[in-house]
């Protein structure tokens, strides 16, 4: 199993930053990519950035040129640097790891940190 842990969500003003960390422990082989995707109260849940284990990253369009994904593979852990953040980026977000073994797919989830962009 993979273990996710997310932190660095807060309250920001409009314009501003946050970068958000996920600490990942476990077993990681098979690990294909990891992403962060975030939650909005009476939305559906939506990929904000994912990271493959080549290097390729996508984003969702609207946070495009605002947030990088990156990662640190000798501590394990992924980031998620927000900039520019907007109030319609107000939400839960969410660490997600996907693991395929043996054919199978298996994605493992953080609690959630929650960000909050007000004035």
């Amino acid at each position: 199993q993979v273990q996710l842990v997310e932190s660095g969500g807060g309250l920001v003003q409009p314009g501003g930053s946050l970068r958000l960390s996920c600490a990942a422990s476990g077993s990681f082989f098979g690990i294909n990519a990891m992403a962060w995707y975030r939650q909005a109260p009476g939305k559906e849940r939506e990929l904000v950035a994912a990271i493959t284990d080549s290097g390729t990253t996508k984003f969702l369009d609207s946070v495009k040129g605002r947030f990088t994904i990156s990662r640190d593979n000798a501590k394990n852990t992924v980031y998620l640097q927000m900039n520019s953040l907007k109030p319609e980026d107000t939400a839960v977000y969410y660490c997600n790891a996907n693991k395929r073994v043996l054919g199978r797919d298996f994605d493992y989830w953080g609690s959630g940190t929650l960000v909050t962009v007000s004035s």
